[in-house]
C-alpha cells in the first residue's frame, strides 16, 4: 500500500488539466457528474463538487489499479475498494486517503487480514489468515505488528499468550486438541548472527525461546491474563529450552505495487508459519497521484509502507 494514496491534484499541475466531459457550475468549475482523462493518462468517472472529486466515483490508473468508492475533497474518504495491479485488494473504510477503520485486505498470495486499521496500518483487533495452511492469528495489532494478547491457531493446536513487536513474549500456553495444554513463557534471547569472517562484525538478533512448564487439562482462555505482556520473564534458560519463532515479521505490503508479499505468505516464522505480509512493504505503488506532480492518482495503495511511484493530477481541475 502506499502512504501517498491520493489522486492527481489538478489544482497544482499547471495550465493543462486534461480532458473533461460533464456538468459545471456557474463558475465553470467541474460540479456534478463528469468524466475526466488526466494528463498522465489516469481517468476519473464520478461526482465533482467545486472542482474536486467529492462523492461516489471510479478512479482508474493507467497501470491497471483502480479505486471504486467515496471521495471527500479529492481524497478517498468513506467506504471504498482499492484493487492493485498485483491483484491484491482492500475493501473497507478510508479516512483522509488512508485505510482507517474496519476493512479487509486480500494479498496476492491469498492471505487475508480482516479487522481494524489506523493510518494505513493494521491497528486494533484483527484476524490474519494464511491461505496455504489455514493458520490464523486472532488478536491485537499495534502499528502493523502483533502486540498484546492474541492466539495463533493451527489445525490441531493453538498458542495463547502475549505478543510484543510481532513476537510472542511472556506467559502463555499451547493448547492441544488431544485434551491437554502446556503452560510456560517466551523469553527473548539474543543470538549471534554472522561474523564468520574476522573482518566482519558479529551481530545479534533477538529470538523468542519457549520455557516449558506444567502440563494440565484444558482450561478456559482469559486474554486478561496476558495483559502484563513481557513481565515474569526474568528466568535463566535451562538446557532443553527450545526456540519457537512463531514469527510473522514483515511489514505490510504497500498497496499498488504488484510484488508478492514476503511476510503474509512469504517469510516463514520459526513456528512454521509465514510471517504476515507487510502491507505495502513489497507492493509497488501505482501512482495514484494527488500528491505526485506528474499527473495521476497514486496507484500505490497496495503496499502499506511504500510510497506511490506514480504522480497524481486531479486537484488542478478547479482551475480548469
Amino acid at each position: 500500500m502506499s502512504d501517498l494514496g491520493s489522486d492527481y491534484d489538478e489544482e497544482e499541475q499547471g495550465p493543462y488539466l486534461g480532458e473533461y466531459e460533464g456538468e459545471r457550475n456557474e463558475k465553470e468549475e467541474r460540479h456534478g457528474k463528469g468524466k475526466a482523462t488526466l494528463p498522465n493518462g489516469d481517468m476519473y468517472d464520478g461526482i465533482y463538487e467545486h472542482g474536486k472529486r467529492h462523492g461516489q466515483g471510479l478512479y482508474k490508473f493507467k497501470n491497471g489499479a483502480r479505486y471504486i468508492g467515496e471521495y471527500k475533497y479529492n481524497k478517498k474518504h468513506g467506504q471504498g475498494t482499492f484493487i492493485y495491479p498485483d491483484g491484491s485488494k482492500y475493501e473497507g473504510n478510508w479516512v483522509d486517503d488512508q485505510r482507517h477503520g474496519y476493512g479487509v485486505y486480500t494479498y496476492p498470495n491469498g492471505d487475508t487480514y480482516e479487522g481494524e486499521w489506523q493510518s494505513h496500518l493494521r491497528h486494533g483487533q484483527g484476524v490474519y489468515t494464511y491461505k496455504d495452511t489455514g493458520t490464523k492469528y486472532v488478536g491485537t495489532w499495534v502499528s502493523g505488528k502483533r502486540d498484546g494478547a492474541g492466539e495463533l491457531i493451527h489445525a490441531n493446536h493453538r498458542y495463547q499468550g502475549g505478543w510484543i513487536a510481532d513476537q510472542p513474549q511472556g506467559k502463555g500456553k499451547y493448547v492441544f486438541d488431544i485434551g491437554c495444554e502446556q503452560h510456560g513463557q517466551y523469553i527473548p534471547v539474543e543470538m549471534p548472527q554472522g561474523g564468520e569472517d574476522d573482518a566482519e562484525e558479529a551481530q545479534t538478533i533477538v529470538v523468542p525461546k519457549w520455557r516449558a512448564g506444567e502440563i494440565s487439562a484444558i482450561s478456559q482462555y482469559n486474554p486478561a491474563e496476558d495483559g502484563n505482556v513481557g513481565q515474569d520473564v526474568d528466568i535463566e534458560l535451562e538446557s532443553g529450552d527450545t526456540a519457537e519463532g512463531l514469527g510473522e515479521d514483515e511489514e505490510m505490503q504497500q498497496e499498488g505495487s504488484g510484488d508478492a508479499v514476503p511476510g503474509e505468505g512469504g517469510a516463514e516464522g520459526q513456528d512454521g508459519e509465514a510471517a504476515p505480509a507487510a502491507e505495502g512493504e513489497t507492493e509497488a505503488t501505482a501512482g495514484e497521484g494527488e500528491e505526485n506532480q506528474e499527473g495521476g492518482e497514486d496507484a500505490g495503495d497496495g503496499g502499506e509502507e511504500q510510497t506511490a511511484a506514480s504522480p497524481t493530477a486531479e486537484d488542478a481541475e478547479e482551475a480548469d
